[in-house]
């Protein structure tokens, strides 16, 4: 599994780094940064033969950047990138998050207050329309979650075995 910004190399601790500070240069080097990161993740784990990849903030870490660039970006890394059939997004209100993030974290990173969450979950919701993103509610529970998760890995193992 591989989470975006990964803390094993220099791209995502430089973008850790960033998104924990503020304004606009920081803004744009932790998405440079972040995207260093999720090449590199692709360039060094998309080929390797696994049952699962997780990549986590993977094409949906376009939603950050500004409207309507985030469109831009994600169409075009969608068309370069290792993508799936197997696509959960994993929406949660931004009020869940935000009470979650401040239980579960130290710090916080520039996009994790309320009104920047409202805003790249409205993107992020927008974008699932160009791809078989399959959304799950995740204000549930972790376990409750990671039962729809199994279900729908179920009926596409069950899917792949008709066909």
């Amino acid at each position: 599994m591989r989470v975006h910004p990964e803390s094993d190399n220099f791209f995502g601790r430089r973008a850790r780094v960033y998104l924990l500070s503020e304004g606009k240069n920081a803004h744009f080097a932790s998405a440079l940064f972040y995207m260093m990161d999720v090449i590199r993740s692709i360039l060094l784990y998309s080929w390797r033969r696994v049952d699962f990849l997780i990549f986590v903030r993977y094409l949906m870490g376009t939603a950050y950047l500004p409207a309507p660039f985030h469109v831009v970006a994600y169409n075009f890394f969608a068309l370069l990138v290792p993508k799936s059939k197997y696509m959960f997004f994993l929406d949660v209100n931004p009020e869940v998050a935000t009470s979650r993030i401040v239980k579960n974290r130290s710090s916080i990173e520039m996009f994790e207050n309320l009104n920047a969450l409202k805003k790249v979950r409205s993107k992020a919701l927008e974008l699932t329309r160009f791809d078989e993103w399959i959304i799950i509610d995740s204000n549930r529970s972790s376990s409750d979650v990671a039962l729809a998760l199994n279900r729908n890995l179920q009926i596409f193992a069950l899917n792949s075995k008709t066909k």
